[in-house]
């Protein structure tokens, strides 16, 4: 079924503009003017991504506030307050946005890019992934019409640029290419060059650490990639990163296995092996310590309980 904006299925609000019920997925493009403002004081139940193809937009989630060009993803989340719409100055805003409950997986891919509050500024994507990006989420306006019978439709040049996933299978669907979203824009700006001064050889160093986690490092083997000695190279890692080798290396690992818990069906034991580390009552320990709940809960409760 596609809807227009003004019959767009709505929740109740106390004052503010609606927004969509939870466990709708409803995906749309614009292209606003100045002028153009969405307050919702009691924010939404759903979760709301937005990405810039054009223009300039802003948007203000809790006591947060960005703005957003070209290639900038957005994601604010549930229950708080926020309000978006063109950046004074700007002459329109032009992007694609999302109403829909994220994915448990997604949080993890996410969380780099917290700027507080529960929303998560992904920048900047390169220049390369941005056709995929929109690619994607054009596929996402398709399948989110589809009627679980033959292929999901086409669109046409021209055709309502909003739609409503009401079938199981289309939601799954659209919500397929919208995970494709998050994955190619936080997986590339995550490898974007950290920030200017830091050495290149630190810098070789934490990309081998977060490209395998799981191997066997040490301060010498790393120390070694990049050719330094073992002392001079924790000397000048830690001062510029503000954290051991070590350190870096055992929150790597803790990231990796927090994606497995989530992503897979592997024991706590297979993923503390496959993560890096020695035995699972250490795993344990580190994992409680870091994330607050054992493996085992994280994964039964998920990382975005009450989302």
């Amino acid at each position: 079924m596609t809807v227009s904006a003004d019959r767009l299925p709505v929740a109740a609000a106390e004052s503010g503009v609606p927004a969509p019920p939870p466990g709708l997925v409803v995906v749309g493009y614009f292209d606003q003017p100045p002028g153009y403002r969405i307050e919702r004081p009691r924010g939404a139940d759903s979760w709301l991504f937005t990405w810039t193809t054009g223009g300039r937009g802003r948007l203000r989630h809790g006591s947060g506030e960005t703005g957003a060009g070209a290639g900038d993803l957005v994601v604010l989340a549930p229950g708080v307050a926020h309000g978006y719409g063109v950046e004074p100055g700007a002459r329109h805003w032009q992007f694609w946005w999302a109403h829909c409950q994220a994915r448990p997986t997604w949080r993890s891919w996410l969380r780099p890019y917290d700027a507080g509050e529960g929303m998560y500024v992904v920048t900047p994507t390169p220049d390369a992934v941005h056709g995929r990006v929109e690619a994607a989420f054009r596929r996402m306006l398709a399948d989110a019409r589809w009627t679980g019978t033959e292929a999901p439709p086409v669109l046409a040049p021209g055709e309502e640029p909003v739609a409503v996933a009401h079938g199981a299978a289309a939601r799954e669907l659209a919500l397929c290419s919208l995970e494709e979203v998050v994955l190619l824009t936080a997986g590339t700006a995550r490898t974007q060059p950290p920030r200017p001064g830091v050495d290149a050889r630190v810098r070789r160093a934490q990309a081998l650490i977060d490209a395998d986690p799981a191997a066997p490092h040490t301060v010498r083997s790393l120390a070694a990639h990049v050719a330094l000695s073992p002392s001079r190279f924790a000397h000048l890692f830690t001062g510029q990163l503000g954290r051991s080798p070590m350190r870096a290396l055992r929150e790597a690992r803790l990231r990796h296995a927090a994606r497995l818990l989530e992503t897979t069906g592997l024991s706590v034991e297979r993923v503390a092996a496959a993560s890096g580390f020695a035995s699972a009552p250490h795993f344990n320990r580190a994992f409680r310590e870091r994330y607050g709940t054992p493996p085992g809960a994280y994964r039964t409760d998920g990382p975005m309980v009450g989302t």
